[in-house]
């Protein structure tokens, strides 16, 4: 091949497929790119959660935690009161936590599930106070189970998760509930909350 077809054509492939960029500012690109990488990850590394937990749970992560707004969805978490009571080095020692605690629940989640197809909703429905909702259906080889992404857009046009809906359970609402019980039991003692915080969040398969 000619110096100058190989650079048509790699010019072509290149405006054929949509930059990073793009794929950020359309929330139903970005949804349905990144789930087709963790399904090859499912398909074909799913023994290794047995083998290797942790290696497998990284491998989703990998994928899976730049799509997500922690800052905004930790304070969501924490509710008003007691996120502004927190101080900032409490905020960020909740964000770390947190972001352990949901990334988990997501690969262990998918991880229970298997072998999967994942299937994009692409019909767009309006948007709320800056927030799309991109559905999915995971389906295995028995059962399918809807997924709702709740994502919010940015100044710059891109756009996060600030939420997810897994199967009917509703993750933003579950850890928000259980770091209320939480504050109740370490009397409000936003530091012991913290320490004490693990994911108990269940999404039944």
């Amino acid at each position: 091949m000619s110096y100058l077809k190989r650079n048509l054509l790699a010019l072509f492939l290149f405006l054929s497929f949509p930059t990073l960029s793009d794929i950020n500012k359309n929330p139903f690109e970005l949804i349905d790119t990144k789930s087709q990488e963790m399904v090859v990850v499912l398909t074909t590394e799913n023994e290794l959660f047995n083998t290797n937990p942790e290696l497998f749970k990284n491998k989703i992560k990998n994928i899976f935690e730049p799509l997500i707004d922690f800052n905004r969805v930790s304070a969501s978490v924490m509710g008003k009161k007691y996120y502004l009571s927190a101080t900032k080095e409490e905020r960020a020692r909740f964000i770390e936590v947190f972001k352990i605690s949901l990334l988990d629940t997501y690969a262990e989640t998918l991880a229970q599930w298997g072998d999967a197809e994942i299937i994009t909703d692409f019909s767009y429905d309006e948007k709320k106070n800056k927030i799309v909702s991109v559905k999915q259906e995971l389906l295995t080889t028995n059962n399918a189970y809807p997924i709702i992404y709740k994502l919010r857009e940015y100044k710059n046009g891109t756009y996060k998760i600030v939420n997810i809906i897994i199967n009917g359970i509703n993750l933003g609402q579950t850890f928000h509930n259980q770091f209320q019980a939480l504050a109740i039991e370490k009397n409000e003692n936003i530091s012991s909350i913290i320490g004490e915080w693990k994911s108990d969040a269940f999404i039944d398969g």
